[in-house]
């Protein structure tokens, strides 16, 4: 059984190590949070995990190992995240970390002969009861704007 709490060593390890690797970009991932708020979700994070931690009855605890903490501690940061940023553009970059953000350049479509575009909006939007992102962006050479979209996992 994995000791959950503030004082453990697992625990502190965990805790520093996932912070640490969603704090800084990482080959094909990038920060989701803004550095404005990250003193904040540490703290909030971590009370609220060690809050689920031991609210947990004893069999649970028996049950849980390694992943299912990580996960969820994961799951805990992101949820923290999305409460404190001030943006809606910030909260779809937590709520879709992977995803083009605002700024990042978009290689051609030799198919729609597009070229290279910047993205320069996006936003969230439902077609019957699917979740869709949507995004404009400006061609680099022209200046003009185009929009596509995809669909979100749910």
């Amino acid at each position: 059984m994995i000791e959950l709490s503030p004082v453990s060593i697992e625990s502190s390890e965990l805790i520093e190590e996932t912070f640490k690797f969603w704090f800084s970009d990482n080959d094909h991932i990038r920060t989701p949070f803004p550095e404005y708020i990250r003193h904040d979700l540490q703290e909030k994070a971590v009370a609220k995990f060690f809050e689920w931690a031991s609210n947990l009855h004893a069999k649970a605890k028996d049950e849980v190992n390694e992943e299912i903490i990580a996960e969820r501690f994961e799951e805990i940061i992101f949820e923290t995240a999305t409460q404190l940023v001030i943006t809606e553009d910030e909260k779809l970059t937590i709520e879709y970390p992977f995803l083009p953000r605002l700024g990042d350049l978009i290689f051609e479509d030799v198919e729609n002969k597009t070229g290279e575009s910047t993205v320069v909006d996006r936003s969230k939007v439902a077609q019957n009861d699917n979740p869709f992102m949507k995004i404009r962006l400006e061609k680099i050479d022209s200046k003009e704007n185009w929009e596509t979209q995809f669909q979100l996992p749910k």
